[in-house]
């Protein structure tokens, strides 16, 4: 299969197609921090979202899809559409305009992918705010669903593709929220949002071994 991940620079989610033989590669607006520079496309991707294209990986070497990718998946930035910023919206029971328009411009970004001219897509953000009418997910998965102790709602918009199946499944009493204060994926600096975007990997390993 030929795999687009666009908007991932963690490389998580190509890496796990890679592994099981997918030619995949990740595209962004920055650097990889996956390690696999030669998998990784650091540009605009919309050009590239319809497949028949050319462009080259990090490691210098040119590429060419001819026709459609098999697979897309897209991680769009959620800074102004997620439900959590719905909050800033209405500072002091005014409609903060400014942050509106950047929301308008995250939706139109966000409708490129689930629109692209590809058979199978998948368009991952958290909960939206209702403000963006935003089409339907098509379900809700959680860390601890593929291993991991953590909850954090994450919404896949999906086409011609099967919902994701729990791989394995944490017991509730061992899992805690992503949002306490203090825990790893709370860390402050300046990687702080970088690192709260990145797949965790057994959800990137199911999706490579159920869609691919």
């Amino acid at each position: 299969m030929k795999v687009l991940v666009a908007c991932e620079e963690s490389q998580r989610v190509c890496t796990a197609f890679r592994e099981r033989g997918h030619e995949a590669y990740s595209c962004d607006v920055q650097e990889c921090s996956g390690g696999h520079p030669e998998w990784h496309i650091m540009q605009d991707v919309l050009p590239l979202i319809n497949g028949h294209c050319e462009f080259f990986t990090l490691d210098g070497t040119s590429h060419q899809i001819d026709g459609k990718w098999d697979l897309l998946i897209a991680h769009p930035p959620c800074t102004y559409l997620s439900n959590v910023g719905a909050r800033h919206l209405y500072k002091g029971g005014m409609l903060n305009s400014e942050r509106y328009a950047k929301g308008l411009e995250a939706k139109t970004f966000f409708m490129k992918f689930y629109l692209a001219d590809c058979e199978h897509i998948c368009v991952e953000n958290p909960v939206p705010s209702k403000v963006y009418q935003l089409p339907n997910y098509t379900q809700i998965v959680q860390p601890y669903m593929f291993g991991h102790p953590y909850k954090k709602s994450t919404c896949l918009w999906l086409k011609n593709l099967s919902c994701l199946k729990a791989t394995d499944m944490v017991s509730t009493k061992f899992v805690q929220s992503t949002k306490i204060a203090g825990n790893w994926f709370n860390k402050g600096g300046k990687d702080r949002q970088k690192n709260r975007a990145k797949t965790f990997p057994g959800i990137a390993k199911a999706m490579a071994e159920q869609w691919g």
